[in-house]
């Protein structure tokens, strides 16, 4: 495996090294996480249909070296739960969003507690798309990853600019904005239990591309930030994953960015072939 990048100390205290929070562990950077985000695709008959393609088409090696997760629209969460225990597949069951309280009158929103007892693993919080069409705010993003955290599980928090704020020279600010208050409050233990998704909004659908480069130097850029406001062991530890436009033709040069710690898979995930040669991109590698 590549030799990491150490991170600057920039901080002259560090609440703690990375520790278990909740029932918490950070992950492995040594281990690249891999989640497929289906968003609002299949029912739950073509959701069990993708993930036991999924499971046939991925090997006990290609376990051993990445750490899978898919994440299923609500609905297909039960179906995809009970077909990845009865086959004792190593595959992690993730869900897309959640709301930040327990229990209450919310009508149509989904909570962490619920997402526990389907022994969900981990939780996608602050999507691009919830933030842009939905507009939800760093505050409402840092009340969900701690509902997620409070129940056992990990949320991945993500963060990113847009085309316009990239145009204007907003993109590291506004990165740095996002971070501190969607993780506003966490210990550093906390934050290394937790995983960041950097999505460079501007480079999915707009036809602009980011390069190997442009995602290193933004998710070195975060690392940076987290380094600063919790600590270099904390920003160590953290597992950065990169989210946007994750192909196979591309994953083994992302991957092999010394910042880049996996991978928020969208489209390329609904389709088993093409995201499990995402997930075996060391094979690709030069």
């Amino acid at each position: 495996m590549r030799s990491r990048r150490k991170t600057g100390d920039k901080t002259s205290t560090e609440a703690s090294d990375a520790a278990s929070v909740g029932g918490l562990e950070g992950g492995s950077r040594s281990r690249p996480l891999i989640c497929g985000n289906w968003k609002m695709h299949h029912n739950h008959f073509e959701a069990i249909q993708n993930v036991q393609k999924l499971a046939y088409a991925l090997s006990s090696e290609d376990h051993q070296h990445v750490e899978v997760c898919v994440h299923p629209p609500f609905t297909d969460l039960r179906s995809v739960q009970t077909v990845l225990q009865s086959d004792d597949i190593p595959i992690a069951l993730g869900a897309q969003d959640c709301h930040s309280s327990d229990a209450g009158a919310f009508t149509g929103e989904v909570s962490a507690a619920m997402l526990a007892k389907l022994d969900v693993t981990y939780v996608i919080v602050g999507h691009s798309e919830r933030r842009g069409l939905f507009g939800e705010s760093s505050e409402v993003v840092n009340a969900k990853a701690r509902a997620v955290m409070r129940h056992g599980m990990t949320p991945i928090v993500c963060v990113g600019e847009t085309l316009e704020q990239r145009r204007a020279g907003q993109a590291r600010e506004v990165v740095s904005q996002q971070i501190a208050a969607s993780l506003s409050g966490l210990d550093a233990a906390a934050v290394v239990g937790s995983v960041l998704a950097y999505e460079p909004v501007w480079a999915i659908g707009t036809g602009e591309t980011a390069t190997p480069g442009d995602a290193q130097d933004m998710c070195a850029h975060a690392r940076a930030e987290v380094a600063q406001g919790w600590g270099s062991r904390a920003a160590e530890g953290l597992r950065i994953l990169y989210g946007g436009s994750v192909k196979p033709f591309n994953a083994a040069d992302l991957m092999e960015q010394p910042d880049i710690d996996g991978a928020l898979v969208g489209g390329a995930s609904l389709d088993a072939a093409e995201f499990a040669r995402i997930v075996n991109h060391r094979l690709y590698a030069a």
